[in-house]
């Protein structure tokens, strides 16, 4: 399609535009990071709040809390999403769409819908405490959706005919999948893993509503002391480290998924 230079021009600016709109309030968070001043307006570069976050407890304290959650419900997500996708395309059976939905909707829901219906179903349905336990579940049900999405995408691209050749050579069911497929899916696997980390690392509503009084994560601390002008510096130091740990994981995975589609 054929577009002047004048449309084209128009285009480029508004997509500019629309970049500068989204990241540039991430960027100047940065520099408040090394910001010499308790405020929001820039009064020279220092790295003493880096070194003050590091050494502030409640922040370590956070930071593992994040780590542990997402690593749990970002393995848990692995092992759940692998087997829907093995089962919703390797199979045909009754209720087949329906189960695919059921999968992928916590993705589409309201955080504070899954949030609120989490709460009750762990306190009023099942009696259990919130903690660790009830917030790794949460977590997993929506990281299940991106490990389930990359899994059958690339399920959906693998030639039948390889698995089909190791059960004509005797492979079982389960020497067919650790030898044949699981290498396949090696990559996908991984990409989707390091998605789910993410989106993991950086939840905030559903972690407000089932991670109970005794657990914290880096989400929680901003949000609790964000208000406080003393803690300022500390917060703009911690909301780039997840910010970081966020985008990290989604570019690998990006990349990971960008070479393999290329290289086939």
């Amino acid at each position: 399609m054929y577009l002047s230079s004048a449309v084209r021009r128009g285009i480029a600016v508004l997509t500019a535009a629309v970049l500068l709109f989204l990241y540039a309030p991430i960027a100047y968070l940065g520099l408040l990071a090394f910001n010499r001043q308790r405020s929001i307006i820039f009064g020279g570069f220092t790295l003493k709040w880096w070194g003050v976050a590091w050494r502030d407890h409640e922040v370590r304290h956070a930071l593992w809390g994040s780590v542990q959650t997402a690593t749990m419900a970002t393995l848990l997500a692995l092992v759940l999403g692998t087997l829907a996708s093995l089962a919703v395309h390797r199979y045909r059976f009754f209720g087949r769409t329906t189960v695919s939905f059921a999968v992928i909707l916590p993705i589409a829901l309201p955080g504070i819908v899954t949030g609120i219906a989490l709460n009750a179903a762990f306190r009023q349905i099942l009696g259990v405490k919130l903690g660790f336990f009830t917030l790794v579940v949460a977590h997993a049900t929506f990281c299940l959706v991106v490990v389930f999405n990359n899994v059958v995408a690339r399920l959906r691209r693998l030639p039948g005919n390889l698995e089909e050749a190791s059960a004509d050579l005797g492979g079982d069911a389960f020497q067919t999948f650790r030898l044949v497929t699981l290498p396949l899916l090696r990559s996908a696997l991984f990409a989707g893993g390091l998605l789910a980390f993410a989106l993991s690392f950086d939840e905030i509503v559903v972690t407000t509503f089932t991670a109970g009084s005794g657990f914290t994560t880096l989400p929680q601390f901003i949000l609790g002391n964000y208000s406080r002008p003393q803690r300022l510096p500390v917060v703009n130091v911690v909301a780039i480290t997840v910010v970081l740990l966020s985008i990290v994981p989604a570019w690998l995975a990006q990349r990971i998924s960008g070479d393999v589609s290329s290289a086939r």
